[in-house]
């Protein structure tokens, strides 16, 4: 898109001291930039606290102020959650719209859902955070609309409550209604998700930070190993290009199979209202068997990033699951790669001999409950010869009088289904 299309807007930011501040308005821009924003400046302030009716101190916002105009940004944009209040005063200073964190990643979110799913989970947040804003909003519009006197501001005041009280109910139904609308959603996800747990599949889950190059990677698998390879996930250079969680089933040469997920990316700061919206979205990494958190190597905040990651799972009550961390993009540093220690792999997602090493690894923890064994299967079964052909890893098949005999490397369940067929000794 052309910076000429793109809305101009001043970031704003109050560093506390209390978290990498530097990383969070870089961040910032970032979610301005993927919101369709061109950030024109930047405009901080070293503060305990925020102050309490207008976020900066007096002399900061009289030079926000000043920056609007000199700038011409139609929108402020503030790295924290304000508070009702807080918007209204500034916005009566500054003469244009203010958005905070929660409310910028809300559009973005808006913007970004494809499916029914993340929709209604979207609204469904909006609507929360809607909800505590309404006192405000409507003494906001009442003012401009009645000033201030005594007399009339009392009387509007009183209908402006009423008003305010059937707004709450309104956006009350309408909560209730997306509720209910989500449960049938989810209802129609829990059978999907029901029919591929029948299958005894593994599955293994992409978490990590938004654009760290999880759907990258799972586009590589899928053209290698996918089932259908035209089943792409999409990939574009910002945050949270895509937020519905893509499963799809891989096969290896070895015959082994296996679900990939690519989950919703997370962001620090991510809005309350947000995550508990995307819980059902990521069920996948919470009931996966193998976590693959994938991490922007090349980052100089990655050690943030995983920590965001590592909250965000316990917000959404994922389990302290088995986790491989793969440092991507190491194409965009000067280490050599691929590379591995212990359960920490480097990579570059775009290179053959990285998503091989991965692969390695992720058949090496998924696959633990494989046995070797032969089975001597007669000639009138060969039902069963064809599924050890098509669901296991065939090592050797002879052909003898009384019927094939195969040794294959099989799961457990598998094992003890065709357990009937097995033989002691391999016959030559």
């Amino acid at each position: 898109m052309d910076q000429s299309e793109l809305v101009p807007v001043l970031n704003i930011g109050l560093n506390t001291g209390r978290y990498n501040f530097d990383y969070a308005m870089a961040e910032l821009k970032a979610l301005s930039v993927a919101n369709n924003m061109h950030v024109v400046e930047t405009i901080v302030q070293n503060l305990n606290q925020p102050v309490a009716g207008t976020y900066f101190g007096t002399g900061k916002v009289e030079e926000l102020r000043d920056a609007v105009i000199d700038t011409g940004a139609e929108i402020v944009v503030a790295n924290d959650e304000l508070t009702p209040s807080q918007i209204r005063n500034l916005e009566k200073v500054v003469e244009v719209p203010v958005m905070d964190r929660t409310g910028l990643i809300l559009a973005i979110f808006a913007n970004r859902a494809q499916s029914r799913e993340a929709k209604l989970q979207v609204e469904l947040a909006k609507l929360q955070y809607q909800m505590p804003r309404l006192h405000t909003a409507m003494n906001q519009r009442l003012d401009q609309q009645t000033g201030t006197s005594a007399g009339g501001g009392f009387t509007n005041r009183g209908a402006g409550e009423a008003q305010v009280e059937l707004n709450r109910r309104t956006i009350q139904r309408q909560i209730n209604h997306v509720r209910h609308e989500l449960k049938n959603v989810n209802k129609s996800a829990e059978v999907k998700r029901q029919q591929r747990e029948r299958v005894h599949l593994p599955n293994v889950a992409l978490i990590g930070y938004t654009n760290a190059g999880k759907s990258t990677i799972m586009n590589e698998l899928i053209k290698r190993f996918g089932m259908n390879d035209d089943k792409q996930v999409m990939v574009k250079n910002m945050l949270f290009a895509t937020l519905d969680t893509s499963v799809r089933q891989l096969q290896f040469a070895d015959a082994k199979k296996l679900l990939l997920s690519d989950t919703v990316g997370f962001v620090s700061q991510l809005p309350t209202t947000l995550v508990e919206a995307f819980k059902s979205t990521l069920y996948e990494a919470a009931n996966a068997d193998l976590l693959v958190q994938v991490v922007d190597y090349s980052s100089d905040n990655k050690a943030d990033m995983m920590a965001t990651t590592r909250k965000t799972l316990t917000e959404i009550g994922v389990p302290d699951l088995p986790m491989i961390t793969v440092y991507n993009k190491a194409d965009l540093t000067d280490t050599d790669f691929p590379s591995r220690a212990g359960d920490e792999l480097i990579v570059s997602a775009k290179d053959e001999a990285s998503i091989d090493m991965l692969v390695d690894v992720i058949k090496e923890k998924v696959f633990t409950n494989y046995v070797t064994a032969t089975f001597l299967v007669p000639f009138a079964k060969g039902d069963v010869v064809s599924y050890l052909n098509d669901h296991a890893s065939v090592l050797k098949t002879d052909y003898l009088a009384e019927g094939t005999q195969v040794t294959a490397e099989v799961t457990t369940i598998d094992f003890h289904r065709f357990e009937q067929y097995l033989v002691d000794e391999v016959k030559d």
